[in-house]
């Protein structure tokens, strides 16, 4: 019983986590040319509209990987803060140059080019926010089911 118990719980985290990375990720890409909190009401629809668009793309991207991060979280109980942050980076690194967002390199005599592009600096800082705010909600309390499993056997 503990276990679907936990498993609501993991489910809910993951779609708040999805909701923050969106936010992190609209904040990232336009919150610096917006003026969401007291702009037009144009550029708020704008923000919102990224900000949603971009957690169904943390989700959906990311979905397979996570789960098996969270399978593996769970069975090992894992609960440290760093490992939820340093996986959620990874993760959606990994989906940022797997679905060939990374922008090929073009040559430029004015400049030379990044060594991490801004695109994956993005997609690292969104998989941190996914990652701790999924331990903040369940990560936290990671294996612990097996434990009140075992206890009431």
């Amino acid at each position: 019983m503990a276990l679907i118990g936990r498993i609501f719980v993991i489910m809910f985290a993951l779609f708040l986590a999805a909701l923050a990375a969106g936010i992190a990720a609209a904040f990232a890409i336009a919150g610096l040319t917006l003026n969401a909190a007291i702009g037009d009401p144009v550029d708020q629809v704008l923000f919102w509209s990224i900000a949603t668009f971009a957690s169904g793309l943390a989700a959906f991207g990311a979905f397979l990987p996570t789960i098996i991060a969270v399978a593996i979280a769970e069975i090992f109980a894992i609960r440290s803060a760093l490992i939820y942050a340093a996986a959620g980076a990874v993760i959606l690194v990994i989906g940022y140059y797997s679905a060939g967002l990374a922008t090929t390199y073009s040559e430029s005599i004015d400049a030379a080019p990044p060594v991490i592009p801004r695109g994956a600096e993005i997609a690292a800082a969104v998989g941190v926010v996914f990652g701790l705010a999924y331990w903040a909600i369940a990560g936290r309390r990671a294996g612990a089911w097996l434990h009140t499993a075992r206890a009431a056997n």
